[in-house]
């Protein structure tokens, strides 16, 4: 190839570079002048937009609310008695059967009297006589034709047939075996005819009215109980009744650690009966906090149970609460300000500093309305009847 050639190649690619490239460098040295570059000033970057979590929230007031004490407890009569012979004899009285109704002072069995009336009547008879006798030696006495030693004697025979007059009608009254207290026979009484020895059985008696229904709360909970709170219990059957608390034991058992509470419920018709199964409820003192609904509580990152609440920014932030107890409306928490925002729906989707967009829900439920009394046990039936079968609690001591 001839060096011309290379040459013409050379001037052409040199020629198009500056055509091309350094074009506004040879227009400026065209026109005689340079032309500034002008600055191409750097486009700012939009700043990212902030993420905005649409929720439901809903504003909620701090309120009373009453906290129960559950034990598992059973029926027992207020009072049982077995009643039995202090005499022997035959028993001379048609029995009474068991389930009669008796009121205090009934004859429950009449023991045959054999001869104790007559004994009775000669202890009348030596009374009768030391008097005389003594009056007797008073008057000697004072008019000195009798020994003080007589007079004594005396005196001492009047007091040892007291004593046994005494005895004599003590025996006779033993004959009749009576009721103490106004009560239901829970066996028939002696039959007919039977031999009573002393310590044998007439009859056993029960009192129904007032019943009382005992139990055991663990030494957590016996601080909430007291005297005079009001109770109320479900039987086995479906039954609800109510009482108040007549005792707290001040002793625990010392195998389990547990407390004897006792609750004194009416039973005027005898419906109730001794060994039935009762879950109880007890009211305590009550406390204040906010009625939540349940699926509203979450936890943070350190697991704790909390809330997802709105502040006043309208961004999302974590209050931790203490739970007190759930009810069927919701659950009641403790640890908020006197009212607060609680996210109720959308409150999985945020978390701390989230900008909100909140859709406010009114409460359309006045918490002081939430739980009812203890006592108005249609409002808490739901509770109770999550409850497993009445059965005795565990650590409960056997009996």
């Amino acid at each position: 190839m001839r060096l011309s050639s290379l040459l013409a190649a050379a001037a052409v690619v040199a020629a198009l570079y500056v055509l091309i490239l350094e074009r506004e460098a040879l227009m400026a040295f065209a026109v005689g002048g340079d032309v500034a570059e002008e600055e191409t000033p750097e486009e700012e970057e939009p700043a990212p937009l902030e993420r905005t979590v649409s929720v439901v929230a809903r504003d909620i007031a701090r309120a009373p609310v009453e906290q129960t004490v559950l034990m598992r407890g059973r029926t027992e009569a207020a009072r049982q008695v077995n009643l039995r012979a202090e005499t022997g004899g035959r028993v001379a009285a048609e029995p009474l059967r068991k389930g009669a109704e008796v009121a205090q002072g009934d004859v429950l069995c009449r023991v045959d009297s054999g001869t104790r009336e007559a004994q009775f009547a000669e202890a009348e008879a030596r009374l009768a006589e030391a008097e005389q006798e003594l009056r007797a030696a008073e008057g000697l006495s004072e008019g000195g034709f009798a020994a003080q030693t007589r007079l004594i004697a005396a005196r001492a025979a009047k007091s040892s047939a007291e004593s046994a007059l005494a005895a004599a009608e003590q025996e006779i009254d033993r004959l009749s075996i009576r009721a103490p207290f106004d009560g239901i026979l829970e066996t028939d009484t002696a039959e007919l005819g039977e031999l009573l020895q002393p310590g044998e059985l007439c009859a056993t008696l029960v009192q129904l009215d007032p019943m009382r229904i005992s139990g055991f709360v663990p030494e957590a909970r016996i601080d909430r109980v007291a005297t005079g709170a009001r109770a109320g219990a479900r039987l086995p059957g479906g039954r609800t009744v109510t009482g108040e608390v007549s005792f707290v034991s001040r002793t625990a058992d010392p195998e389990t650690r547990t407390f004897r509470v006792e609750i004194t419920v009416d039973n005027p018709d005898g419906s109730l009966r001794d060994g039935q199964s009762a879950d109880t409820l007890i009211e305590s003192e009550g406390a204040e906090g906010h009625l939540v609904p349940g699926s509203a509580l979450t936890l943070d990152d350190e697991g704790r149970v909390g809330l997802r609440i709105v502040d006043g920014d309208d961004r999302a932030a974590f209050a931790p609460v203490e739970i007190i107890r759930d009810s069927a409306e919701g659950v009641w928490v403790a640890g908020l300000d006197e009212t607060v925002r609680v996210i109720v729906t959308g409150h999985e989707y945020v978390s701390e500093g989230t900008r909100l967009d909140v859709t406010r829900r009114e409460d359309d439920a006045d918490p002081a309305d939430a739980d009812d009394p203890i006592l108005d046990f249609d409002a808490v039936e739901d509770r109770l009847e999550a409850l497993p079968e009445p059965g005795p609690e565990a650590g409960e001591p056997a009996q």
